[in-house]
């Protein structure tokens, strides 16, 4: 099966949905298809712009958009969750074991809590779905409902994950509106996201390179 294939499968659209209405209630920032659909396309665009074949660049954008399924189970370690749903799920659509064991791999370890970077999947979800910081993910009121974690995000006006296979760099670039959220602010809530990062980069031999309003950090 494609990406296009799982991306269009009514019974994965209605766990991805849900899941993102259980955070919804938690008051969490969107974790719907606009985000897996960024995460798929990033994940995807990292393993092509370093020559990976394109079948394991089409694994990562399903990776990339199935990654939080495991929500509609708990937000509570939904990284293990999400990987066992999808095992299944893979296998009765038809994958091969290999192909799923790439997936489930990287799913299992895209969250900051516990992930790994143990494969080149792997590291390009995670730098995928940490790079997406974005104003649009914020769905409280901002003059009411907004903690830090909202400030954050709405503060960023944009965002960008650039792979530069020549300088075997990857950098997230970032424009932060300081009078809603300081730099500061960001490495509280990121710091452990940035380190994972960091690893993720290694793992594909790259260096992780963080730039904020034009400064790099």
């Amino acid at each position: 099966m494609t990406y296009s294939e799982i991306r269009a499968d009514a019974a994965l659209r209605t766990y991805i949905a849900k899941a993102d209405t259980s955070l919804k209630a938690l008051s969490f920032t969107e974790h719907s298809f606009p985000h897996a659909s960024l995460v798929a396309s990033r994940a995807g665009e990292v393993l092509h712009f370093l020559d990976y074949p394109e079948r394991l660049c089409e694994l990562a954008r399903i990776a990339g958009f199935l990654h939080d399924i495991g929500n509609l189970v708990n937000r509570e370690e939904h990284s293990q969750s999400g990987a066992v749903m999808v095992f299944r799920l893979l296998l009765e659509r038809g994958f091969a074991p290999e192909e799923v064991a790439e997936i489930v791999t990287a799913i299992g370890n895209h969250d900051e809590g516990c992930g790994i970077p143990v494969s080149p999947l792997a590291a390009a979800l995670i730098l995928a779905d940490k790079s997406d910081v974005r104003r649009s993910r914020v769905r409280q009121d901002k003059d009411r409902e907004f903690d830090i974690h909202d400030r954050v995000n709405f503060s960023v006006t944009e965002s960008a994950l650039s792979v530069e296979k020549e300088n075997a760099t990857v950098t997230l670039t970032l424009s932060i509106d300081p009078a809603i959220s300081s730099v500061m602010d960001y490495f509280e809530i990121f710091h452990a996201r940035m380190k994972l990062c960091r690893r993720a980069a290694q793992t594909l031999g790259l260096t992780f390179r963080l730039v904020i309003n034009g400064q790099a950090l």
